[in-house]
């Protein structure tokens, strides 16, 4: 994965990147806060290139971003969550809405909602439950 950032267009995450307000530390990787929290200590995992989707990036670029997803939602947990879930909106159709690929580790506690069996499957809320 390339790690200089691609300005040729507008990009709230390539703007991101340049501000440093990342709270993660890798060459490759930018870690921050969502903007608009699911729940508190929800981050976005966001690759330092500018690329739209999961499929324009190397088997090993696609572990790296997943293994600093996964220490982020540990840290998460050793900060007190019961639980994560990892999610990406891949294309339009499945609510990408900034064409920046982003990882959402949105941390879980018991009690956060009052049946969580289903989690991401709850997408299609008629699919939730099976």
């Amino acid at each position: 994965m390339e790690t200089q950032l691609d300005l040729t267009e507008k990009c709230v995450f390539c703007d991101l990147s340049l501000s440093q307000s990342s709270t993660w530390i890798d060459p490759e990787v930018l870690v921050v806060k969502d903007r608009y929290p699911v729940s508190e200590g929800h981050r976005l995992v966001i690759p330092k290139a500018h690329v739209a989707s999961l499929l324009e990036l190397t088997p090993n670029s696609v572990g790296r971003l997943f293994n600093v997803a996964v220490e982020v939602g540990r840290s998460l947990v050793d900060d007190g969550a019961d639980g994560f879930n990892l999610g990406v909106n891949e294309g339009v159709a499945a609510g990408q809405s900034v064409m920046h690929l982003h990882i959402h580790v949105i941390p879980r506690r018991f009690g956060d909602v009052s049946d969580p069996v289903g989690g991401v499957r709850g997408v299609i809320p008629s699919k939730r439950r099976y």
